[in-house]
């Protein structure tokens, strides 16, 4: 396919239409998207039940978690932590970390695993209070439970599941992984799994994102140079406006050209259309930026800005908490006002009040 029949607007309709599907069952919206990303905020909730609600028919805020020990799904790291199909989660196991444990922390993740192994499963807090492991600095430089740390670890290293959540905490319980699968067809499908979620994207988005599987598959560190030139091969692709592009060979952006979304959604910071922020910028022409973790005098969209899409176009974003058990929502647009059209003031309304149906608000 080349850039004479293919257009940048071909893509942002393609890429907007494509994951934005008919809502359908939890399972099949899992499916279809491959990958869901989790975040632990609830801003006014969190990032995989703000993603899902726009793809599952009659989705409520913590539906997830709630049905997740009924779905075929698992938590686990992909490119980022998140769900996915357990047919695409078990490809990645047994992992074979590349760093190794010291010989105390070894021992320490034996003594879990055997308590595990006796208790089925347990909460973090009843570990924590069986062994007293004490406190570690976490990734972003505060305290952590020591216990909490080891468990993510041994999760990681495929000892143990999630089996569910107990109000957001995890619940692990041990595993065993089949043996290892073959790594140049776990490769190809993961990489496939990483287009069929974010698709359409650049070359330079899509690259890095292919070699984040060395942390999600590192015993396959030495062969993610070879998967990603075979899916610069299988994968189509085109020049458009100087920009190397990639998408699944069986789909055609053409055929979205006449598909437009008439409604406005509110768009989670990790949603598919949201995600790549080098694509966002190249569709939509501003810099959309997460800013939950930017000092508060240093925000220009608010804590946790939802991008704000009208039809095809993210026009601006909304900021939504709950007081008094009602929703309050306050927006910025980039051309520095909201459309003078009933017809977005309409759509709106219908978005807010589709939040407050997600969010069981009155």
């Amino acid at each position: 396919m080349t850039a004479a029949v293919l257009s940048l607007d071909d893509l942002r309709h393609y890429a907007v239409a494509r994951t934005l599907f008919a809502p359908t069952t939890l399972q099949r919206a899992m499916e279809r998207l491959g990958f869901v990303q989790a975040d632990p905020i609830r801003a006014p909730a969190r990032a995989q039940d703000l993603i899902l609600r726009h793809r599952v028919r009659n989705y409520r805020a913590g539906d997830l978690e709630r049905r997740y020990a009924r779905l075929g799904i698992e938590e686990d790291f992909f490119v980022n932590y998140g769900f996915l199909p357990r047919t695409v989660q078990v490809l990645m196991h047994p992992r074979s970390a590349h760093k190794r444990w010291s010989p105390t922390r070894h021992k320490r993740a034996q003594a879990i695993l055997e308590y595990l192994q006796r208790k089925g499963a347990a909460h973090p807090r009843r570990i924590d209070e069986h062994f007293a492991h004490g406190k570690v600095t976490n990734y972003w430089g505060g305290s952590s439970n020591a216990t909490t740390h080891l468990l993510d670890d041994m999760h990681y290293r495929s000892m143990l599941r999630v089996v569910k959540r107990a109000n957001g905490t995890r619940i692990y319980a041990p595993h065993e992984y089949p043996a290892a699968h073959d790594p140049h067809a776990a490769l190809d499908r993961l990489v496939d799994v990483i287009m069929q979620t974010y698709a359409p994207m650049p070359v330079r988005s899509f690259d890095p994102l292919v070699r984040r599987l060395r942390v999600a598959a590192p015993q396959w560190r030495n062969h993610i140079t070879a998967a990603l030139r075979r899916a610069h091969e299988r994968l189509a692709h085109a020049k458009i406006e100087g920009v190397d592009w990639y998408w699944p060979k069986a789909e055609d952006p053409r055929a979205f050209r006449a598909t437009r979304d008439a409604g406005v959604r509110l768009l989670a910071p990790f949603d598919p259309i949201v995600w790549d922020r080098r694509r966002f910028e190249l569709f939509w022409s501003w810099a959309y930026r997460f800013e939950a973790y930017t000092p508060p005098a240093k925000r220009k969209l608010g804590y946790y800005a939802l991008p704000l899409l009208w039809q095809d176009r993210v026009i601006g974003w909304g900021n939504l908490r709950v007081e008094d058990d009602r929703l309050v929502s306050d927006f910025g647009y980039v051309a520095g006002r909201a459309p003078g059209d009933a017809a977005f003031e309409t759509a709106l309304a219908d978005e807010l009040e589709r939040v407050r149906t997600f969010l069981s608000l009155r």
